[in-house]
């Protein structure tokens, strides 16, 4: 027994079959002479190009936020790279003169209502969607598209006009009424694969056990759909702050969003502002919307998103 012992111990390692290659533990660097198909993703020139492209977005975004900044906190300058002097009395006289505080007023109201009306609206028209079937289904469907896919222009001068008609020009309601044409169907797109992914037996289950209808949606899928709901509200919210067209066609001095009245500051008088109001109010502009984002995305975390949709799928 010793003997065999010995003799397999000297024994040389066995040679790897032919045709096959040792396996090389994951994360090793790869040794010299590897072939291209070994090599790394991030070596490859597709990989460089795609990195310098994504860095020359960055360094341009960038470019354009700090020269805002700049601009905004300035005094007039020309042949320096930073101004010579700093103040901050563009913040308070874009403040004062454009009153603010009642445009921010609007803009948040109007956003708010928009997002509430809208899910009221699209999260039943949803399960309906995605749990009946009826004729003209499809062509439902494609048109809740349209106020998403067209330009909000090429529906918003009839909108505008209907407005006017019913006296309802230049006020809160009809920016509210108009931004819900393209708000809703956002909502009804999002929402229906949310519940489609749901499995039917759950409510099934439910109406067997006696809930009825509003105690199967309220008690069962409402709480199933709460990450949908945030994120198509979150979505909303930025869309219904930023949209332009829609609003500008039916708002007034005193229904203005912010982002209206950025408007309004740099074509009044024949664009006779200062530069560094309008910049000073850029920056309001942009901090308002990153505001709404960092508090809505304290209640959303994308990841548990994915997870509680994936875990209603299982189920």
């Amino acid at each position: 027994m010793a003997a065999l012992e010995k003799v397999r111990d000297e024994a040389p390692p066995k040679a790897p079959a032919r045709g096959r290659r040792p396996s090389r533990p994951r994360g090793s660097v790869p040794a010299p002479g590897t072939t291209p198909g070994e090599k790394r993703l991030a070596a490859s020139p597709s990989a460089w190009f795609v990195w310098s492209g994504m860095a020359a977005f960055l360094v341009l975004l960038l470019g354009i936020i700090v020269a805002v900044v700049v601009d905004s906190f300035g005094r007039s300058w020309f042949d320096t790279w930073l101004p010579a002097e700093w103040t901050a009395q563009w913040y308070a006289e874009s403040w004062d003169r454009f009153d603010l505080t009642h445009v921010i007023g609007v803009t948040v109201g109007v956003a708010l209502a928009v997002v509430v009306l809208s899910v009221l609206i699209g999260v039943p028209a949803a399960y309906l969607l995605a749990r009946r079937s009826f004729p003209g289904k499809r062509l439902v469907n494609v048109l809740f598209l349209l106020p998403i896919l067209m330009p909000p222009i090429t529906y918003g001068i009839p909108l505008a006009t209907v407005m006017y008609a019913f006296g309802l020009g230049r006020s809160v309601v009809a920016v509210i009424l108009v931004n819900l044409v393209p708000s809703v169907p956002f909502v009804i797109l999002t929402m229906t694969p949310f519940i489609e992914q749901i499995n039917p037996a759950i409510e099934s289950a439910a109406r067997m056990c006696g809930a009825g209808m509003r105690q199967v949606f309220t008690r069962i899928l409402a709480p199933l759909l709460v990450p949908g709901i945030l994120a198509a509200s979150i979505l909303v919210l930025v869309r219904t702050v930023g949209m332009f067209e829609l609003t500008f066609l039916v708002s007034g001095p005193q229904s203005d969003t912010l982002v209206v009245a950025i408007y309004r500051a740099m074509t009044s008088a024949g664009g006779g502002e200062a530069r560094q109001l309008i910049s000073a109010m850029a920056v309001m502009y942009t901090t308002t919307m990153l505001a709404m984002l960092v508090v809505a995305l304290r209640f959303v975390n994308p990841t548990q998103l994915v997870a509680q949709v994936k875990e209603a799928r299982d189920d």
